[in-house]
């Protein structure tokens, strides 16, 4: 069991979980830090989904098997162990402070991948963001203005509206507010074509499909921590 917890140590930093599920282990305490390692390896393994990077399936294969390890890795220790683990450098990892300037941030978060949905929001909230999630396009549009948020953190490809289409329409009133498109097929011509045009013009960030948890709030936070654009 030494060797599997050192092997499943050795994963998660890989994947860049083990700092940040730590980091919420000193502030929060075990059943936070569970529930972000168990949430975080999962959503990895849908975005690293070999069928949805046609372009970098390699890459995506390597990186689900990896994770298919990690899944192995954690189905073989109970909680208490997994906790032990986390516990092992404590006093040694530096806890970092989130910047006060995205403390309450709100996040819109819109994604028709329902496992995505749930697991995008429950990272965000533990980092201390307030969320809501719409399942399209449609829905984005209507609690957009009811919720008011700094971020819409966005996908490209959805059914009925599709994250530009929203994205635009939000511009038409709101043209000040902060967007992150992802997508796992920013490669296809005809998106690439909309989406070009659209990141030249209002220089929007984005993430392609998969990403690391740690590179995604890495971006938020140095996005929401800066002046509105």
């Amino acid at each position: 069991m030494v060797r599997e917890k050192r092997e499943l140590e050795t994963e998660l930093s890989h994947l860049g979980l083990m700092e940040k599920a730590r980091e919420i282990f000193s502030q929060l305490g075990d059943k936070a830090a569970l529930s972000y390692l168990k949430s975080s390896y999962r959503l990895l393994s849908k975005v690293y989904h070999p069928d949805l990077n046609p372009g970098n399936a390699e890459k995506a294969k390597i990186a689900q098997q990896r994770l298919n390890r990690v899944s192995t890795l954690i189905g073989k220790m109970s909680d208490e162990e997994i906790i032990d683990l986390l516990r092992g450098e404590r006093e040694s990892t530096p806890v970092k402070e989130k910047p006060s300037t995205v403390r309450g941030k709100k996040i819109l978060i819109v994604e028709d991948e329902f496992g995505l949905q749930e697991t995008f929001r429950d990272i965000f909230r533990m980092e201390g963001y307030e969320v809501r999630v719409a399942v399209d396009g449609v829905q984005g549009y209507k609690i957009f203005h009811q919720f008011k948020p700094d971020l819409v953190f966005t996908d490209v490809v959805m059914p009925e509206m599709d994250g530009l289409e929203l994205v635009s329409k939000i511009r038409e009133t709101h043209p000040r507010t902060k967007v992150i498109y992802m997508s796992g097929f920013f490669g296809i011509k005809r998106l690439k074509e909309r989406l070009t045009e659209d990141l030249e013009k209002y220089k929007y960030p984005t993430l392609a499909k998969p990403f690391k948890v740690s590179v995604m709030l890495d971006l938020v936070r140095s996005y929401l921590g800066g002046a509105t654009t």
